[in-house]
């Protein structure tokens, strides 16, 4: 089934991905596009809307992202944002200048709205403005119908040929209710039906993957996070026991979690899974080493050997799968990713591993949706909402050399702090949350007696994309509770501390 589409060309604007979130979250397909494809291309997917977004430049400088006028003869109802709104008016024959200093508008911002489709409904009057340009002028044609104290078109739109701008952001939270323009915009001015549904999304998918691999074998490089999982049970849902899967259990797992992967995928799915216990193997190739890229040289290269040994086992493999989601492929330049993240997703697939072809059945989703398909799959809630995990592991959250006994202990000092922040019902608040076990012992005194013992970091953050994050503000009792509870059952710890550092300047991981 083809679904209804939206398309957002990106202009540079640092909210692309969130428009298009947006887009999606009203049951509407949605793909980025960037303003270099041109107008055929656009007009190639035969969208049902268009959404400029916003970006850096200045619309009437040359050398700013520009796009050709015929794109507005298409008979496509477009929604410009910011960047996009002000691209508008000036292709249009409007008047877009410089704001002076005392009309720019940064943040939260108080508007007046007119009577147009695209604000049924909406009662508040707040949104999040970021512009140093300005619409002085709307085009001929075209109606203002929002107002700021110094913006005098926050909002025009053309309605006889479905061209509507807004100044401020409506896909930030910032602005209040502005969840209903882009809601307005898709059903009252696209008439869209809003066919994209997790349900639609699956059964479409299963038929697609049926067709494409028959009765041909897939290899999946299983790594127990949440991508590859629900690629995994989404591949083995259409094509069963011709779906095979390598878990390299590499000893730098969290607590039980190479065990929980095997229970979750062979048991319960009745999935074939190859598990291969490499642990001695990958703490032998780190032994000695202490500089952090070399660690993880170290493991990613020992994870392709290992894979590489495991699928030669197994004879002709026609296709591989792949956890790939749509971040990647933006991030990879809205471009074709395949070869980019066959390397990067299972740490480096080796050239000679012959497959016909490579299958990325989350290719089209964002993180929030790869979750929702997977609750419909069936995958355990604790898996799904799992906290994102390094691939190299406790292998860099153990500072300097790693060894069995220092993972052990983190690896208990971790479950403690996992278990308190979920009983106090935190785990879900927070993006991501960690032990690391420095190089550093210090002195303490535990039953009367002086000890020289290791010293554990907490790490929390909350974060979109990881990207930028800032530190979670950790109620003290909360880290009263776990730094105790870490001291008291965790042999060769006597002391905790919590990390207060954001990024930037610091990094989540430690090293």
């Amino acid at each position: 089934m083809k679904h209804e589409l939206v398309l957002v060309v990106d202009f540079g604007g640092q909210y692309n991905q969130l428009i298009a979130r947006r887009v999606r979250e009203n049951n509407v397909y949605c793909e980025i596009i960037p303003y270099t494809a041109g107008v055929d291309a656009i007009k190639a997917k035969n969208p049902k809307g268009i959404i400029f977004t916003g970006g850096p430049n200045s619309a009437y400088l040359p050398d700013s992202p520009q796009i050709s006028a015929d794109i507005f003869e298409l008979d496509i109802p477009i929604l410009g944002i910011c960047y996009g709104d002000q691209l508008i008016s000036h292709t249009l024959g409007g008047v877009v200048r410089k704001g002076e200093k005392q009309e720019k508008e940064y943040g939260k911002t108080e508007i007046t709205y007119g009577n147009s489709a695209l604000f049924e409904g909406i009662t508040t009057s707040s949104v999040w403005m970021s512009h140093t340009d300005l619409i002085e002028k709307a085009p001929e044609g075209f109606d203002v119908v929002a107002t700021t104290s110094v913006c005098p078109v926050a909002a025009m739109e053309n309605v006889a040929k479905k061209i509507y701008g807004v100044q401020f952001h409506p896909e930030v939270e910032h602005s209040l209710e502005g969840h209903k323009i882009i809601k307005n915009f898709l059903y009252n001015i696209c008439k869209v039906s809003g066919d994209w549904t997790t349900t639609s999304f699956i059964d479409d998918k299963i038929k697609e993957i049926k067709e494409k691999i028959g009765d041909k074998r897939a290899l999946c490089a299983l790594s127990g996070g949440v991508d590859s999982s629900v690629a995994a049970v989404l591949i083995h849902r259409a094509i069963g026991d011709n779906l095979t899967c390598i878990f390299v259990d590499h000893g730098l797992l969290r607590k039980n979690e190479g065990d929980d992967v095997e229970r979750i995928f062979k048991e319960r799915f009745d999935m074939n899974l190859i598990r291969v216990n490499a642990q001695d193997r990958f703490l032998g190739k780190l032994k000695g080493v202490t500089e952090p890229e070399s660690k993880r040289k170290i493991i990613g290269e020992e994870f392709i050997r290992v894979f590489e040994e495991e699928s030669n086992k197994l004879g002709k493999m026609d296709f591989l799968v792949q956890g790939t989601i749509y971040a990647d492929v933006i991030e990879s330049g809205l471009g074709d990713a395949a070869t980019i993240k066959s390397h990067h997703n299972v740490g480096g697939i080796p050239e000679d591993v012959d497959f016909q072809e490579i299958v990325e059945p989350l290719r089209e989703l964002f993180k929030d949706e790869v979750r929702r398909i997977g609750l419909e799959l069936g995958i355990d809630e604790d898996l799904i909402f799992r906290h994102p995990f390094p691939g190299p592991g406790l292998g860099i959250r153990v500072i300097g050399e790693v060894t069995e006994e220092k993972c052990d202990i983190l690896r208990e000092a971790d479950a403690v702090y996992m278990d308190e922040l979920r009983k106090a019902g935190l785990y879900t608040e927070i993006w991501q949350a960690f032990a690391t076990l420095p190089d550093v012992m210090t002195v303490g005194v535990m039953g009367d007696e002086r000890t020289y013992a290791h010293l554990v970091g907490l790490r929390a953050v909350n974060s979109s994309d990881g990207m930028t994050s800032d530190w979670y503000n950790m109620p003290y009792d909360i880290l009263e509770k776990i730094s105790n509870r870490i001291i008291n059952e965790v042999d060769g710890v006597n002391r905790v501390v919590y990390d207060i550092t954001s990024k930037p300047p610091g990094t989540i991981e430690w090293e």
